[in-house]
């Protein structure tokens, strides 16, 4: 559209120019004594322009020759900036295909064609370190800040990541403490911390880095939970050996954290402890708050290990229970142990014979020909031992 209006404008300045000179008359007189010379004023206004063209032309030739020299050292510095451009795209390239020689070579050609210096040491750091080359690596990594201080914290990301790769943990905490210094913390950051940390067992420093990214949505639910546990477990283990030191964790240990594995490893320390009140309550919140889904059936039989305290509370619970899962073997051995300790023999023998027809286990058999031993019931606790010996057997 726009070359057509042009088109058209170009033929209208013809026509005019055509009716103009069609009706001018007038003409032009040049006087060089002696000479005299008269030409029409249309051929003058021809020559004069056709002059300025020739003048223009020769102008622009002179000019672009003596540009030439400049336009070429031009030509060559680009083509030397898009060669090195495209060397940088095959180091990046060559990194991701696996080809960390090829890459590492190609990343220093970039570095020293000065394109993108501190990216092209970057990636030549990490080629280095996929080649096993410590020495390239930390190399590479120092001239990255020096090349380009803008990639100052890509550089400590980086060598945090290769330091968790290489399981040099205390490294990679080491760099993100400077990063943490001069730019903060984001996730990309927080989860390689998280890395160091499980890697050096700081389980107090994982649970608080767990509990921030789930509040950044940062982490999937499932891996929260399984890293809450781990540090839980570990954080337990570790208190072992102090029941005083345990119980204060276990206060403090928020209710949506205790899980299935986290509650028995607890019951199970406290009760090697001797701290089978505590015990008594960590289990009995757990099992009370239990549906279907994570009923525990563990916890079930160390409940019925607990020594001391009130044994016809506990009973009384564990019947509780029982209306809820009338087919758990251990709830119903545990409940046989209970009344067992307390001497109601008719109620333990019903109990533990309840429990061995929903599961066959050497516990229950045992326990069964305690008690009948106990009421001098040889024949029938011989039977139970004799299906002991075969289950062992198996």
């Amino acid at each position: 559209m726009r070359g057509l209006f042009w088109l058209l404008v170009l033929a209208a300045l013809a026509v005019a120019v055509a009716l103009g000179a069609r009706l001018n008359d007038g003409y032009v007189l040049l006087v060089l004594p002696p000479w005299r010379a008269e030409v029409s004023l249309n051929l003058m206004v021809l020559v004069i322009f056709a002059g300025f063209c020739v003048f223009y032309f020769l102008l622009r030739s002179l000019v672009l020759t003596l540009g030439m020299p400049a336009r070429v050292s031009h030509w060559r510095a680009r083509r030397q900036k898009e060669k090195a451009a495209q060397v940088f795209q095959d180091a990046v390239r060559l990194l991701f295909e696996g080809r960390f020689g090829q890459a590492l070579k190609r990343a220093g050609e970039a570095n020293a064609a000065g394109t993108a210096p501190g990216l092209s040491a970057l990636i030549a750091a990490r080629a280095a370190q996929r080649m096993r080359e410590s020495e390239k690596q930390q190399g590479w990594l120092a001239r990255a800040m020096i090349d380009d201080p803008k990639t100052e914290a890509a550089t400590l990301m980086l060598e945090a990541e290769m330091a968790n790769e290489d399981r040099r943990f205390a490294d990679a905490l080491a760099a993100l403490a400077r990063l943490q210094g001069k730019q903060g913390r984001h996730i990309a950051a927080l989860r390689l911390e998280l890395r160091a940390r499980q890697g050096i067992g700081d389980w107090e420093g994982v649970l608080k880095l767990v509990r921030q990214l789930a509040k950044r949505d940062a982490l999937a639910p499932e891996v929260v939970r399984e890293l809450r546990a781990q540090a839980h477990l570990a954080n337990i283990a570790a208190r072992a050996a102090s029941p005083e030191a345990l119980k204060t964790y276990l206060r403090q240990l928020p209710a949506e954290e205790l899980g299935q594995r986290v509650a028995l490893a607890a019951a199970r320390a406290l009760v090697a402890q001797g701290a089978d009140d505590f015990a008594q309550q960590l289990i009995e919140t757990r099992l009370d708050a239990a549906g279907q889904d994570d009923w525990q059936s563990e916890l079930a039989a160390l409940y019925g290990r607990l020594s001391g305290g009130d044994q016809t509370a506990r009973i009384a619970r564990a019947d509780g229970w029982l209306r809820q899962h009338p087919m758990d073997a251990q709830l119903l051995l545990a409940l046989g142990r209970m009344c067992r300790r307390q001497r109601l023999w008719g109620k333990a023998r019903t109990y533990l014979e309840a429990s061995l027809s929903v599961a066959k286990t050497a516990e229950a058999h045992l326990e069964l020909a305690h008690l009948l031993d106990q009421l001098e019931k040889a024949d029938e606790a011989n039977t139970h031992y004799r299906a002991l010996a075969s289950l062992d057997a198996r």
